[in-house]
C-alpha cells in the first residue's frame, strides 16, 4: 500500500488500539451483555435513578463498541480496495481509497476522544478560571487573551458561556476571570487545560519593542449537581462581599452584591458577581466551592491510579504546561505531549482540540514524552 495510505492506516490502528485498551475490550463486551439483560427486566424502572444510570452506561458502551467495529470494518474494506487498485494500476481508485482512509482517520480520532470522555464528571458543564501571574500589565493582558481563547473554543463547540466573575487589570487585561461553560462533555474536554500557560512576544506596552515573557494560570473544575454531597463546615469559610464590576471596570450596580468565599483549610478561593442579588451570588459561589473541592478529589483519585500527583503550582517559569511564542517565530508547544502548532493565531482563536485530544490520550496510556520548552 502506498506510503500516504499506510500512514493513515497506521493512525487509524493506533486510535483503535487506544480505544480497545481504554474500554478494556473483552470486559466491555461482557458488561454490555449484562446491561442489555438488565434493560429487558421490567422491574428496572422501579428505581428511576438507578435505571437512568444503567441506560447511560449501556448507551456509552454500545456507542464505543459499535463505532470501533465500524471503523475496523471500513479500514479492512478500504485497505483491500486500495491494494486491488494498485495491483490493477487504477490510480483513480487508489487515490479515492486513500482519501477515504484520510476521512476515516479523522473519524477515528473523533471517536477516540469521545470514548475518552467517560470519567465520573466528564459529561458535566465546567468552570474555567484564569488568573494572571506576576508581571503587571503584561500578564494581565495575557490572562485576558486566554479568557478570550477559551470563550472562542467553547463557541466553536456550540457551548454556552457565562462570565461568573471578573476583575479588570489596572491598565489593561484582567487580574482574573471565571467562565461557566455549559455543554455536553464541557468538563471532559477542558479538564486537561489546568496549569500555567506561558506567552512570549514583543510587548505592545514596551516603547522599546523588547521581547517579554508572561505567565497566567488556568484552573478547570466541573459543575456538580445535588446528587453529589460535599460537606463544608461554615466555620472553615471566610466570606467577603464587594462591589461587582464588569469588563472594562464598569460597575454592574452600586451595592456590595459580589461574594468571595475562601475555604481556609484548602486555601481555595471562589467568587461570583454574576447576579445583582448578594444572596444568589453567595449560593453560586458555594456551588463553585463544592465543585472545586470535588475536582480536587477527582484529581487525587486519578493521580493515585497513575501513580503521580501534581499539586497546583506557582504561576511562573518551570511550571508551564504550554508555551505560546509569537516573536521572533510562530509556535505553540504543549510541554506534556509535544503537540505543536505553527499557527498561534488559530490556537488563540480557540483551535485547542488537538492539544486536548493528545492530553486525554496521555492520561489513558500514562506515557510521558521528553519535551524541551521553546525560547
Amino acid at each position: 500500500m502506498r506510503a500516504e495510505a499506510q500512514a493513515y492506516a497506521d493512525k487509524i490502528n493506533a486510535a483503535l488500539a487506544l480505544l480497545r485498551r481504554f474500554i478494556d475490550w473483552d470486559k466491555a463486551l461482557r458488561r454490555l451483555d449484562e446491561l442489555n439483560a438488565r434493560v429487558e427486566d421490567p422491574t428496572l424502572w422501579d428505581k428511576p435513578r438507578e435505571a437512568q444510570e444503567v441506560m447511560r452506561e449501556r448507551r456509552r458502551l454500545d456507542e464505543s463498541i459499535t463505532a470501533t467495529r465500524a471503523i475496523e470494518r471500513e479500514l479492512a474494506e478500504t485497505s483491500e480496495l486500495i491494494e486491488m487498485a494498485e495491483a490493477e494500476g487504477d490510480e483513480d481508485m487508489a487515490s479515492e481509497g486513500t482519501q477515504a482512509l484520510a476521512a476515516l482517520a479523522a473519524r477515528a480520532e473523533e471517536d477516540k476522544v469521545k470514548a475518552l470522555l467517560s470519567g465520573e464528571a466528564d459529561a458535566n458543564d465546567t468552570y474555567i478560571e484564569v488568573h494572571s501571574g506576576a508581571g503587571g500589565t503584561e500578564s494581565q493582558d495575557w490572562a485576558e487573551m486566554l479568557q478570550r481563547m477559551y470563550t472562542r473554543w467553547a463557541e466553536r463547540h456550540g457551548f454556552k458561556v457565562e462570565l461568573m466573575d471578573y476583575h479588570a487589570g489596572e491598565q489593561a487585561g484582567i487580574k482574573s476571570a471565571t467562565l461557566l461553560v455549559k455543554g455536553e462533555n464541557a468538563y471532559g474536554y477542558a479538564k486537561t487545560e489546568s496549569g500555567v500557560h506561558r506567552l512570549v512576544r514583543i510587548s505592545p506596552y514596551d516603547s522599546s519593542a523588547r521581547r517579554h515573557t508572561s505567565f497566567s494560570s488556568v484552573w478547570v473544575y466541573p459543575v456538580i449537581d445535588d446528587s453529589i454531597d460535599i460537606e463544608i463546615n461554615e466555620s472553615d469559610l471566610k466570606i467577603d462581599t464587594y462591589r461587582a464590576s464588569g469588563a472594562g471596570g464598569q460597575h454592574v450596580n452600586t451595592t456590595d452584591s459580589a461574594v468571595r468565599i475562601t475555604h481556609v483549610p484548602s486555601g481555595i478561593i471562589v467568587a461570583s458577581q454574576q447576579d445583582r442579588s448578594q444572596h444568589k451570588n453567595r449560593a453560586t459561589a458555594m456551588g463553585m466551592l463544592k465543585a472545586r473541592l470535588y475536582e480536587a478529589e477527582l484529581a487525587k483519585r486519578e493521580a493515585a491510579a497513575l501513580g503521580t500527583y501534581s499539586a497546583k503550582t506557582e504561576i511562573g517559569w518551570g511550571h508551564q504546561i504550554r508555551s505560546y511564542v509569537l516573536q521572533p517565530y510562530q509556535l505553540v508547544k504543549d510541554l506534556r505531549t509535544g503537540v505543536t502548532s505553527t499557527a498561534p493565531s488559530d490556537v488563540l482563536d480557540g483551535a485547542l482540540d488537538p492539544f486536548m485530544a493528545a492530553a486525554l490520550s496521555q492520561r489513558v496510556t500514562g506515557e510521558t514524552v521528553e519535551v524541551e520548552d521553546v525560547d
